[in-house]
């Protein structure tokens, strides 16, 4: 039997309608925990990452005894305690230095991780730029086929959207789009060139650039688009992964169907991506149908009277030159 604990008071109950399933969920939380060993590269590499997560990012002071690949029963606590469900580890070993473990939770339990080692690391205040403002929605740009082929890039680039997503929206500013962060990675994304040993597999490069638009030199009304770096910027290799459990994933993807699309009976949408309706209409008497009414269609004298059987009239063709002339109007 599930154990179902009814809240004490309004505040409970409250914050209970808050954590509870919803049709559209709430904006993701992300935490930032710090394992035994974390050194100040890996602090100062979650505090810039946390910084285009804000408002909704909490950073843990404290050092935890956690080892996420052996177990995550810590790190599930957290994540319901905290109703966070994106994670950040960050530790160092000498067998795995400077490395940063990226974690994403369904119903508070772990659902997929892997690790990124940085191998490469500029802080955001060797950059000189202004500090993001809060709030901002970033564009990605995900250069290289292997995020599109390879399952381990794959996990990396839906956990890069999920977390640096933030709210959904239904309109949006183009003033608030002020940055862009670009995800770099070679190879072509074979994957029995990359089976077995991550350590072969390609770099992926960080970065992050700030738009500016300047007037433009010709006499195009389109704005001049330049980019400026402004950090931070990471070199990661890919280390262990964990994918997700394949049931916990259909239920983690399954759609509600108050926001599942309604079938249209009778429509369809052909290779082009048009709209091929089919229309189902009664039988028509076609003479009864209305045309156009034109000259060469009107019945003539001569055949209304044979109809009628009048025999006594005649066609009378008149020349020209017996037809009346008018008179000119004379102007005194």
């Amino acid at each position: 039997m599930m154990r179902i604990v009814k809240p004490k008071n309004a505040r409970s109950k409250r914050a209970m309608e808050n954590r509870a399933s919803k049709v559209i969920e709430n904006t993701k939380k992300a935490l930032t925990v710090r394992g035994s060993t974390c050194g100040i590269l890996v602090q100062n590499a979650m505090a810039d990452i946390a910084a285009y997560k804000q408002p909704d990012v909490k950073k843990f002071q404290k050092k935890n005894e956690i080892h996420p690949f052996e177990d995550v029963s810590s790190l599930e606590f957290f994540s319901q305690k905290n109703d966070a469900s994106l994670i950040i580890f960050g530790s160092t070993s000498k067998k795995r230095p400077n490395t940063l473990t990226w974690l994403r939770t369904f119903n508070y339990q772990v659902l997929d991780m892997f690790e990124l080692k940085i191998l490469n690391y500029k802080t955001m205040s060797d950059f000189k730029t202004l500090a993001i403002n809060i709030g901002m929605k970033p564009m990605f740009s995900f250069v290289g086929p292997i995020f599109d082929s390879h399952p381990h890039y794959q996990m990396v680039k839906s956990m890069f959207l999920d977390f640096f997503r933030g709210e959904q929206i239904s309109m949006l500013d183009l003033a608030g789009l002020q940055y862009i962060i670009s995800v770099t990675a070679s190879g072509d994304g074979n994957i029995s060139v990359y089976s077995g040993d991550t350590s072969n597999l390609p770099p992926i490069n960080f970065r992050v650039y700030k738009i500016k638009t300047y007037k433009s030199t010709t006499q195009s009304k389109v704005p001049r688009v330049e980019l400026e770096e402004i950090g931070p910027r990471f070199d990661f290799q890919l280390g262990r992964v964990r994918e997700a459990d394949p049931d916990m994933q259909k239920q983690a993807m399954r759609i509600p169907k108050e926001l599942q699309p309604k079938a249209k009976k009778n429509v369809e949408t052909d290779l082009l991506g048009d709209k091929v309706a089919t229309i189902h209409v009664g039988k028509q008497d076609l003479m009864k149908l209305q045309t156009r009414k034109m000259k060469g269609l009107k019945k003539r004298r001569k055949d209304e009277f044979e109809e009628q059987g009048n025999d006594e009239f005649e066609d009378v063709i008149v020349s020209d030159e017996e037809q009346p002339k008018k008179k000119k109007r004379q102007i005194k």
